[in-house]
C-alpha cells in the first residue's frame, strides 16, 4: 500500500493566500477539472475558498475521457448546483462556450445591475485548477495568443497574471494547487497515472502496477487489444509480454522494465487504449 505522500511546494501555499485574497475580486470562478479524475484533480480546499462564488465547472481533456463515466460526473456537479461544460483546451473545443457559459451563470446578477443603472462592466474572473490540467493551455485558447508559458511539466505557472480575454472579460491566472497530502492513496495513484505529478514522486513499478490492475478490472478488452494480455496474466508477465511484444529489451533479452513503464503510461496519457475515467462515483 502506498505510504501518504506530502507533496506541497512552497509556491503552492503561496497560492492558496493569494486565492483566498483575490477571490472577493472575482465575478466567477472557472474551476478547470481532469476528465478522467474530476474527484482526484480537484483540491478541496479550493472548493472551500470558492464555495459562495458563482462557478462555471469545466470538465478539460474530455476526449481523453470515457464518456459514459464522465457524462455520471456532469450529472453528479450539476446535481450540485453547479453550471458544467465539457472542454478540450489543446484543440479549443467548446472554448468559445466559456464566455456565453459565464454570462449565463452571472445573468441574474447583472440583470440586478442594469435595473440600479450601473454600467456593464468586463466580467472579473479566476480559473483555478491543479498542475498540468490544461489551465495555462486553456488561456491562450481563450486569449488566441501565447499569454502564458505551457508546458508538459506540472508546476509551470508560479505567479499571477492578469490576462485580457476580451472587451468584457478578464481572467487572472494563479499557480496550480495540490493538497498537502493525499489522504487516499488512489489519488496519488490517479494524479500520477495521468501525468499531474511528477513521474519521480511515487514509484513507477507501483504506479504502472496500479494502472494495468485498474485496465484489467474496468477495460479488460482494450487491455487485451493493445497488448494482447489476458485478464488472468499477473502483472510480472505482464511487463514481460509488452515488453518483448515492443521491443523493451536488455542485452540477453532481458526486459527492460524501466522501459515498459514509460511505454504503459505513455500509451494511457495519448488514449492508445482509448477514453479512460479513473475516478469512478
Amino acid at each position: 500500500m502506498m505510504k501518504q505522500i506530502q507533496w506541497f511546494p512552497g509556491h503552492m501555499f503561496k497560492s492558496l493566500r493569494q486565492i483566498r485574497e483575490k477571490i472577493t475580486l472575482m465575478d466567477i470562478v472557472l474551476v478547470l477539472l481532469d476528465s478522467r479524475l474530476p474527484s482526484s484533480s480537484m483540491n478541496p480546499e479550493i472548493f472551500k475558498i470558492i464555495k459562495h462564488k458563482p462557478t462555471l465547472i469545466l470538465f478539460n481533456k474530455m476526449d481523453l475521457a470515457d464518456e459514459s463515466i464522465l457524462n455520471e460526473w456532469v450529472r453528479y456537479y450539476e446535481g450540485q448546483g453547479y453550471l458544467t461544460l465539457k472542454i478540450d483546451s489543446q484543440t479549443g473545443k467548446n472554448v468559445s462556450k466559456i464566455h456565453e457559459y459565464a454570462q449565463l451563470v452571472l445573468k441574474e446578477q447583472i440583470d440586478r445591475n442594469r435595473l440600479k443603472g450601473l454600467k456593464d462592466r468586463p466580467i472579473r474572473t479566476m480559473i483555478l485548477g491543479i498542475p498540468n490540467v490544461g489551465k495555462s493551455t486553456l488561456i491562450n485558447q481563450l486569449s488566441k495568443s501565447s499569454a502564458t508559458k505551457t508546458g508538459n511539466t506540472p508546476g509551470v505557472t508560479k505567479a499571477q497574471q492578469w490576462i485580457k480575454l476580451s472587451d468584457d472579460f478578464e481572467l487572472l491566472d494563479t499557480p496550480g494547487v495540490l493538497w498537502p497530502k493525499f489522504e487516499d492513496p488512489k489519488v496519488g495513484y490517479h494524479l500520477a497515472i495521468t501525468g499531474a505529478i511528477k513521474d519521480k514522486i511515487l514509484p513507477e513499478d507501483d504506479v504502472v502496477k496500479y494502472a494495468l490492475t485498474f485496465l484489467k478490472t474496468y477495460y479488460p478488452k482494450r487491455l487485451a487489444e493493445r497488448y494482447h494480455i489476458e485478464n488472468e496474466t499477473e502483472f510480472i508477465d505482464m511487463l514481460d509480454v509488452i515488453g518483448k511484444q515492443r521491443g523493451a529489451l536488455l542485452k540477453g533479452a532481458e526486459i527492460d522494465y524501466q522501459r515498459v513503464y514509460t511505454i504503459v503510461l505513455t500509451d494511457i496519457r495519448n488514449k492508445q487504449l482509448g477514453g479512460l475515467s479513473f475516478d469512478r462515483l
